[in-house]
């Protein structure tokens, strides 16, 4: 590279930078009366979304945006080419934010009026006790301590849950899960990241194909799996039904209570299977895998893995 093109290439690079670093940005607020055990619906074109709770039986709206640019007269475009749309039907909220402008990026390369150059973010204040069904194709989701089911979904980010008394539903295409406790049934999947959980009273349904599992502790069914980790669960009371661990990519750790009794079918193509349990079983002893009864059996515990050993121990 000569010294000309040298330097078109470092102006071109802090023009660029010039542009990535310089913003403007609005805030939206909005406040709607409301009685507990409503339901809160958003859904949105782009932008992350964060729901905490608060005694009062308000819900509180901020929307913060952001415009990529330092032209004031792009930056309001942008802003009113998204819009957002509250509608109250009593306790419940559905808010409804959509983008007017044009999101084909082979059209915003040559417009100016670029999808990509505006940010949003939703924080969201609810009751304490409310249930929340949550969308976004652009951005992660968190929900704190909330007392009422959970539903989200989005296409671009994590999702990250607090302390929730109900179930959990949880889907993302682009990002890892984090749950705390979840006094409820749990159901979460992802296609790119890990899952961790850190106590489920209820089933737990984990599947992603892009990291690990870790299960804590779990006082329920359990069916977990993964293409892409490891995966460790801690069972810590008798199952009502079959559970399923699964991995293709990594080994397998099974915790349980010393009381618990289950079928266990466990085999690996990638290691060795042990566990701390006597078990009563038949036939050949094979190192690759282990079938009996643990405590006089129950459910199967059936244990898969491509990638590593298995090993099911006492908690």
């Amino acid at each position: 590279m000569n010294i000309r093109n040298s330097y078109f290439f470092l102006a071109i690079l802090l023009i660029t930078n010039f542009t990535i670093f310089a913003s403007i940005d609005k805030t939206e607020k909005k406040s709607f009366n409301v009685k507990s055990g409503g339901i809160l619906y958003v859904e949105t074109d782009k932008g992350s979304i964060t729901v905490k709770s608060h005694e009062s039986e308000t819900i509180n709206v901020v929307v913060y945006y952001k415009a990529k640019t330092d032209d004031d007269e792009f930056a309001k475009k942008l802003f009113d080419n998204f819009n957002i749309q509250y509608d109250q039907n009593g306790s419940n909220l559905k808010i409804i934010a959509k983008y007017k402008g044009s999101k084909n990026w082979l059209n915003n390369i040559f417009s100016g009026n670029k999808w990509n150059k505006l940010d949003v973010k939703f924080e969201i204040t609810v009751p304490t006790k409310y249930n929340t069904d949550l969308t976004t194709s652009g951005g992660g989701i968190t929900v704190g301590d909330l007392n009422g089911y959970v539903k989200v979904e989005t296409s671009g980010g994590g999702l990250t849950f607090g302390n929730i008394t109900g179930d959990i539903d949880g889907n993302t295409s682009g990002g890892g899960i984090t749950v705390g406790e979840c006094d409820g049934n749990l159901n979460v999947h992802t296609s790119g990241g890990g899952i961790n959980i850190e106590k489920c009273k209820g089933t737990v349904e984990a599947e992603t194909s892009g990291g690990g599992i870790t299960v804590n502790e779990v006082y329920g069914t359990i069916n977990a799996s993964t293409s892409g980790g490891s995966v460790f669960a801690s069972i810590l009371e008798q199952p009502k039904k079959n559970c399923s661990l699964s991995t293709s990519g990594g080994g397998i750790t099974v915790k349980l209570a010393e009381n618990i009794g289950v079928n266990l079918d466990a085999k690996t193509s990638g290691g060795l299977v042990s566990t701390d349990f006597p078990i009563t079983m038949k036939g050949t002893m094979d190192r690759s895998k282990l079938n009996g009864k643990i405590n006089n059996g129950g459910p199967d515990l059936y244990l898969r893995s491509s990638g590593g050993s298995i090993h099911v121990e006492k908690n």
